[in-house]
């Protein structure tokens, strides 16, 4: 007989009443019935039933154990009393009389419970992160994310893709974000990076002939924590191809992450691959006021500015005149809610930080609040006429600069959705987001900045360039959402090196600086580059909806906190002086701190 186990804690079934068997695990939970102890036995694959009475060697045992101690049982496979069978487990058919224990582990008192599903402080979970991963819904979490990742990579390996891997220290990138910094010890006050994504190295990839790429790619990036976003690290699944367009990478892509959807999404309708919308940005800004817009939500933002440039309501054609505009979100069927479900979204809309959210109520027709009053019925059902509203639908506004006025109205548009049930939770929908704009406004900087990608492909090219607005330009950039999340973005680069120069001249860099900042990309262009693109998939964000997650510490093994420490193994934790003289490094404490030197 195998040392630990002949059988796991869920192989066991009626097909082995008789047989003798071994186990071990942890101890789930104990249930003593008056000289009859009841113990549930949990390893990795499920939970089978022990029993000790009197007349059982392991009953004084497993009586001064706590619950998490590991033992091993010998013993009987019995069936259990027809009205004792437990239909939700699968094991529940049987049981095992204990005739012996070993005691292979005795645990102390517990910080948090594991049988318990209960929300637990924080810290604590993460300081016995160890013991977090044993509760059910940690652990499962957990396996599905292995499970994804192993289907990703099955299905990226039938349309063609190669698994490579690319180096972890190397210089730092323009992605956009804070670089993790790694000091050289050999080369005194040079410091390798930590890369935030493999954008150079999978184009270099592209340009050495390798067609298709594709890796599970840890990234590195010193940003702020939120809930879709880890500090420090996080994965994606990289990609890119030669000689395509983004329409064929959409057309890869598609069945790969729908088809992944589809295995994971307990019965949840997804978009069909094939069949992902394709909505450019400055659309999905208007009807969404997001570039990131849930679908499963059926209001539609519209720009009403038209209907207020004279009207008898003042503020809003104040706000028109002088440049703004006002964006509508629909309330349907909200005759049968009070003023106060009104007046709770404006001063919803004013706790986050906006001047207020008008709104119009309708009941059987008529127009209700002072926009309606002030605006007159007349010019409410011409605006109502042209939006399709009905009798007994409500309307909310954002006004002001077109920026704010748009975030308001996709916060609204959300909120009203929430607050109306219309939001369907069965279901995963897809778009495409795209012709982003290739350049954006730094208002800080006061100068012309990169939107998105820098290294993506302006639409016109080198005309383009040489002879539009920047602000007006377009790229060849798209990004994946679904369900109000980012899950991947991704562009057809610009792969000759003269457009990229030109590229970045218009945000202030010159020629040197391009070779100096990106000489391997610039110097590898010289010498024959495909046209080429990708994209990037967020593996842990897609996790976290499969899961049905709400935080990404819910699918992760080791996460940090929302400080960015690592509470379990200490991490970030001081140097010691030898180590930082081996770095030719000194430490200087923020200000009001002391300097150290190492």
């Amino acid at each position: 007989m195998h040392a630990y186990r002949t059988h796991t804690c869920a192989a066991l079934g009626e097909d082995q009443v008789g047989e003798e068997v071994r186990l071990s695990g942890w101890i789930h939970r104990k249930r003593d019935h008056g000289g009859v102890l009841f113990v549930d036995l949990r390893d990795h694959y499920g939970i089978t039933q022990i029993v000790a009475d009197e007349d059982s060697p392991a009953l004084p045992v497993l009586e001064k154990l706590r619950a998490e101690s590991v033992v091993t049982i010998d013993g009987v496979v019995k069936a259990r009393a027809e009205g004792t069978i437990n239909a939700n487990l699968p094991t529940g058919a049987i049981e095992v009389f204990a005739k012996a224990v070993t005691v292979q582990s005795a645990a102390e008192e517990l910080p948090l419970p594991v049988a318990d599903e209960q929300p637990y402080p924080e810290d604590i979970r993460l300081t016995y992160r160890f013991l977090d991963l044993r509760r059910e819904t940690l652990h499962r979490n957990i396996m599905t994310r292995v499970a994804v990742v192993s289907d990703l990579r099955r299905r990226m390996g039938e349309v063609g893709f190669n698994e490579f891997s690319t180096p972890i220290l190397t210089a730092s990138s323009p992605e956009g974000a804070r670089d993790f910094l790694v000091p050289s010890r050999i080369h005194a006050g040079k410091f390798y990076a930590l890369p935030q994504a493999p954008q150079i190295y999978k184009q270099l990839l592209m340009v050495s002939g390798f067609d298709r790429y594709f890796q599970i790619a840890p990234c590195f990036r010193d940003e702020d924590p939120r809930a879709d976003r880890l500090p420090g690290e996080f994965y994606q699944l990289d990609l890119e191809m030669s000689f395509v367009t983004q329409e064929e990478v959409w057309e890869t892509m598609e069945p790969v992450i729908a088809g992944t959807f589809e295995a994971f999404a307990n019965g949840k309708h997804v978009t069909p691959a094939g069949s992902f919308p394709r909505i450019p940005y400055a659309e999905a800004m208007l009807k969404y006021g997001t570039d990131k817009p849930d679908l499963r939500n059926p209001l539609v933002i519209s720009d009403v500015s038209q209907h207020f440039t004279t009207s008898g309501f003042g503020l809003f054609e104040k706000i028109v005149g002088g440049g703004g505009v006002v964006r509508a979100i629909p309330a349907p069927g909200t005759h049968e809610k009070s003023r106060k479900f009104f007046d709770d979204m404006n001063d919803w809309a004013r706790k986050e930080g906006f001047a207020g959210l008008g709104y119009v109520t309708r009941k059987g027709g008529e127009f209700g609040g002072p926009i309606a009053k002030n605006h007159g019925t007349e010019g409410m059902e011409a605006l109502y006429a042209e939006l399709g509203l009905g009798e007994n639908d409500g309307l909310f506004f954002a006004a002001g600069k077109e920026a704010d006025a748009a975030k308001l109205a996709g916060a609204a548009r959300i909120r009203v959705g929430e607050q109306l049930d219309l939001i369907d939770q069965n279901r995963f929908e897809f778009a495409w987001i795209v012709d982003f704009p290739f350049y954006e406004w730094n208002e800080d900087e006061k100068k012309v900045d990169f939107s998105h990608n820098p290294f993506s492909m302006p639409q016109g090219g080198m005309e383009a360039l040489e002879t539009q607005d920047p602000l007006t330009i377009k790229a060849y950039q798209y990004d994946l959402v679904c369900n109000g999340y980012e899950l991947a973005s991704g562009s057809i680069r610009n792969h000759k090196p003269e457009t990229m120069v030109k590229a970045f001249e218009l945000v202030g860099l010159s020629k040197d600086d391009v070779i100096e900042r990106f000489g391997g990309m610039y110097r590898a262009f010289q010498y024959g580059a495909p046209p080429h693109g990708g994209m990037a998939a967020g593996v842990d964000r897609i996790v976290m909806l499969l899961c049905d997650a709400k935080n990404l510490r819910e699918i992760t093994l080791f996460p940090m906190n929302q400080k960015a420490e690592d509470l379990l193994m200490g991490a970030p934790s001081v140097a010691e002086p030898k180590q930082l003289r081996e770095l030719h490094l000194r430490v200087v404490q923020p200000v009001g701190g002391t300097e150290k030197q190492g």
